[in-house]
């Protein structure tokens, strides 16, 4: 995808992901939290099933990470997402970098299409007040919390 020139147009439009600049990366965004779920993949189909359990670092009614800048350090494990075609494939439906990454666009419930961070909450998108902390949780229980509404996405 060429750089277009009309001002008229958002960036996510006309620029792809990695021609995004760090500001712009972070704002596509839209506060679902639905990363910050634990997710089991299975072995031999090699499947990812997401739970509702959350890290113990999501805010779980905001959907924001408690510590953004030091949670590489504090959560191993933790999701770094960039233009990487596989891991952008791993992302849930909803997720703004796949969809962008898949040339569908944002979505009407994201936060710079409808000018609200609340209406990624209101569409029923994000995990607020439905995930569980991860430390409330038996690592031998984590199967008896897979869920399918991170992968559905409303009409």
């Amino acid at each position: 995808m060429g750089q277009d020139t009309n001002p008229e147009r958002p960036y996510w439009q006309v620029k792809t992901l990695a021609q995004m600049d760090a500001q712009e990366w972070e704002a596509l965004c839209d506060g679902c939290g639905r990363c910050c779920l634990l997710k089991l993949e299975d072995e031999d189909t090699g499947e990812v099933h997401y739970t509702r359990v959350s890290c113990h670092l999501l805010d779980r009614h905001t959907c924001a990470c408690t510590d953004y800048t030091r949670r590489l350090q504090r959560v191993p494990d933790c999701l770094r997402i960039d233009c990487d075609a596989q891991l952008l494939s791993s992302l849930p439906h909803t997720c703004a970098y796949r969809r962008i990454a898949e040339g569908r666009g944002l979505a009407w419930w994201h936060p710079l299409v409808s000018g609200s961070r609340d209406s990624v909450h209101g569409a029923g998108i994000s995990v607020r007040e439905q995930a569980i902390c991860e430390t409330n949780v038996h690592p031998s229980e984590l199967a008896t919390h897979i869920v399918q509404w991170p992968l559905e996405e409303p009409g």
